[in-house]
């Protein structure tokens, strides 16, 4: 997880292959037919069937020969779906590739409008140039979709405004398995791309309406971090509202975001603060997407 999330938000196409030479493509088998994949970006679920595969994100360009290989090892069909969680290039870096054997890509309108001009990733200073064609989704949807393969019905649910403007969950119904792309780092604080449409209100939004999906047997995919259930989900749910409300609090004190990222609003969520997201970056985040509700 911390080799992945070192890279999340370098552009695409700027690695030498030796960055990724040492990882390796982790596979756990969830059911019969879907598994979820672990890399160097965000995590991959695989469903496999005689309608052929169907992948959730594709981690980056440069590891796409790395997870052809594991993908073989549980099916010889082609990859005939490639459905892409939100544009960040650590999901969205293999779709050349997986286009370029055949496979179709499906993502929201946003991650489409997105990864097809450039982009500037505000909170780290860094500009994304536009993406070739071959990475664009060639079927787009705006509030959902529904596709049935290979014994499950799958629904695929844009959430507004949460890590970015164009996320979706893909829910697996028959299988009860829910990818949640980065509207869940399990155990850590997230990244809310708040350049690209995300918003602290609408995370929140996004994981209630994750709640509300699952139930106490779901198994959670989430987009950073080890496979999860609803119990991990609520708790992620009370920290993004405990440390929502603490910003909050000290906004209407008159506290400046200085001082809070000092005055220990992470308190019992110290270890969240671990991973690629400090504490001080996520109330900084937090402050400046509320302060901008308020002017």
């Amino acid at each position: 997880m911390k080799f992945s999330i070192l890279f999340l938000l370098i552009p695409i196409l700027s690695y030498s292959q030796g960055r990724f030479d040492d990882v390796v493509i982790k596979t756990e088998k969830l059911t019969d037919n879907i598994f979820m994949l672990e890399g160097a970006g965000g995590n991959i679920a695989v469903l496999i069937g005689e309608d052929g595969t169907l992948m959730v994100d594709s981690q980056y360009g440069d590891l796409s020969e790395k997870i052809k290989s594991a993908i073989q090892t549980l099916s010889s069909a082609p990859i005939k779906y490639l459905v892409n969680t939100h544009w960040h290039g650590d999901h969205t870096g293999g779709n050349g590739n997986f286009n370029d054997s055949g496979a179709t890509i499906v993502a929201h309108e946003n991650v489409r409008e997105r990864v097809s001009t450039d982009q500037v990733m505000k909170a780290f200073g860094r500009e994304v140039k536009a993406s070739p064609t071959k990475f664009w989704p060639e079927i787009t949807f705006d509030q959902g979709m529904d596709l049935h393969m290979n014994g499950q019905d799958i629904m695929v649910i844009h959430v507004d405004n949460a890590h970015t403007d164009g996320d979706a969950f893909v829910y697996f119904v028959q299988a009860n398995i829910l990818h949640m792309g980065d509207v869940f780092f399990k155990d850590r604080f997230p990244f809310i791309d708040l350049g690209s449409g995300g918003t602290i209100n609408g995370y929140i939004k996004a994981v209630q309406a994750a709640l509300m999906i699952s139930d106490s047997e779901t198994k959670i995919i989430p987009g950073h971090g080890a496979m999860a259930d609803q119990n991990d989900l609520m708790n992620y749910h009370t920290m993004l509202t405990t440390m929502k409300n603490r910003v909050q609090r000290g906004m209407a004190e008159g506290q400046s975001v200085e001082v809070m990222k000092t005055a220990g609003l992470d308190k019992e969520y110290e270890s969240w603060g671990t991973g690629f997201i400090k504490s001080d970056v996520f109330i900084n985040t937090i402050w400046t997407d509320l302060d901008r509700e308020t002017n």
